[in-house]
C-alpha cells in the first residue's frame, strides 16, 4: 500500500457533507427540509432519434447539476424553474406544470452550515437558447445524452430520473 504524507503547511481536509450532517443529525430528522425547484431542460435530436439533456456546472464547486433555485415570492414552482433555467443556462421553452419527479441532496449554505433539500423537477422542452444571460460567465453548459447527464451529476435519485426520463 502506498503511504500518504501531508503536504507541508497544509491543514486537515474539511469535513464532508455527510460528516458535517452526522455531527448534527437533528437537522436531517427535524422535518426541516428546504424546498427548491429545478428545470430538466431537454431538446429532441434533429433526426428524431432521441433527446439531449442540458447540464450546467454549479457556480461554487463546478460540479454538474441541472438548473435549480429557491422558491420565488408570487411565482408557482414551475414558473420558478423556468426563471432558473434562463438565469443559469439562457434557455426558454415549453414547461410542463406538473413535476416529473424530485430528488434530495445536502446543500452547503453560505454560512458553511448544511441543510437537507428536496428539489421538485419540472421539464422544459427548450425552443430558444439566448446568447446572453445572467450567469453565462459563471457556468459551463453541456447538451448530452440522458445516460451521460446521469453520469455527470452526483445525486443518486437525480441520476435515476435522468436515465429513465421520457418527455410528457
Amino acid at each position: 500500500m502506498k503511504a500518504t504524507r501531508k503536504a507541508k503547511g497544509r491543514t486537515d481536509k474539511p469535513k464532508t457533507l455527510l460528516q458535517q450532517l452526522a455531527a448534527t443529525p437533528e437537522k436531517l430528522f427535524s422535518g426541516a427540509f428546504r424546498q427548491q425547484y429545478a428545470a430538466l431542460c431537454f431538446r429532441y435530436l434533429p433526426d428524431g432519434s432521441g433527446i439531449q439533456i442540458l447540464v450546467v456546472t454549479s457556480r461554487d464547486s463546478g460540479r454538474w447539476i441541472i438548473p435549480k433555485g429557491w422558491p420565488m415570492k408570487g411565482k408557482k414552482p414551475h414558473q420558478a424553474a423556468v426563471i432558473e433555467a434562463f438565469q443559469e443556462a439562457g434557455v426558454r421553452g415549453k414547461v410542463n406544470k406538473a413535476s416529473v419527479g424530485h430528488y434530495t441532496y445536502l446543500k452547503v449554505l453560505d454560512d458553511g452550515d448544511v441543510a437537507p433539500c428536496i428539489v421538485d423537477i419540472y421539464q422544459i422542452e427548450v425552443t430558444e437558447v439566448a446568447d446572453r444571460f445572467k450567469e453565462k460567465a459563471e457556468r459551463t453548459l453541456a447538451w448530452v445524452s440522458p445516460d451521460e447527464a446521469a453520469r455527470r451529476v452526483r445525486e443518486i435519485e437525480l441520476k435515476s430520473l435522468l436515465v429513465e426520463f421520457v418527455p410528457r
